[in-house]
């Protein structure tokens, strides 16, 4: 099973979502909000993927952050402490694919290889 994990008031999230149903992908929804970050999950998206990928720094989250806390964010540690306290400074969607593999953002080219 497909899971994708982000904000459903994202509008990139929405764009995801309606690309898999689209494409008749089955899929099942992660809300941060609802049910918070994943934190197994949440470390494996930084092991594969990369903290600078997981983290969104051109979003409004990032920006609402105080200097001092964005400073910290130097390494994987770091950025899941903020990732965990700021669910949406994480870049959306991140996907887990059904065979295993993780994508963060959206990029219907890549999807589209994927199936």
């Amino acid at each position: 099973m497909i899971t994708v994990h982000g904000i459903p008031n994202c509008d990139t999230v929405k764009k995801a979502r309606a690309w898999l149903t689209e494409h008749g992908v089955e899929h099942s929804f992660h809300d941060f909000r609802k049910q918070g970050v994943p934190e197994d999950a949440l470390d494996q998206w930084l092991a594969t993927a990369g903290w600078e990928a997981v983290i969104n720094r051109r979003g409004t989250t990032w920006r609402q952050l105080d200097e001092a806390t964005r400073a910290t964010v130097t390494d994987a540690a770091s950025a899941r402490a903020v990732a965990m306290a700021n669910p949406s400074v994480i870049k959306r969607p991140v996907v887990q694919w059904a065979d295993g593999g993780i994508t963060v953002g959206f990029d219907a080219t890549a999807w589209q290889q994927r199936l």
